[in-house]
């Protein structure tokens, strides 16, 4: 029989899932240089309300009124997001999926741009 001091040592990863019609998101960073390349000040950033959905709830992936999928870049909007202390990162919110005001999409050579 293995001694309790040989037992292997398991890891554990915690993990965020959403509950209701609520995302995960990853917030892009806070800009520090303008669009001409200017470079701000330490305490002036441009805040950032894009990020990438890290996990989308059970309810959001079954409802087909709501064409956000993980991966995606998405424009939101932060106010009613509950921020996440998670892995010493500032940068996680659970987001209501209404407060996703739209998603990147490439263009594909077959939209008629209607």
């Amino acid at each position: 029989m293995p001694d309790a001091n040989e037992k292997k040592s398991k890891t554990t990863l915690e993990v965020i899932e959403p509950i209701g019609a609520r995302v995960l998101i990853r917030k892009d960073e806070d800009k520090k240089q303008t669009k001409s390349g200017i470079h701000l000040p330490d305490k002036i950033e441009i805040p950032t309300l894009t990020g990438r959905v890290v996990s989308v709830s059970a309810e959001v992936k079954l409802d087909d009124k709501y064409p956000i999928r993980r991966y995606d870049r998405v424009l939101f909007n932060p106010r009613q997001g509950v921020p996440v202390d998670f892995e010493g990162d500032n940068r996680l919110f659970v987001i209501p999926v209404e407060d996703i005001v739209a998603v990147f999409r490439k263009a594909s050579e077959s939209d008629d741009g209607e």
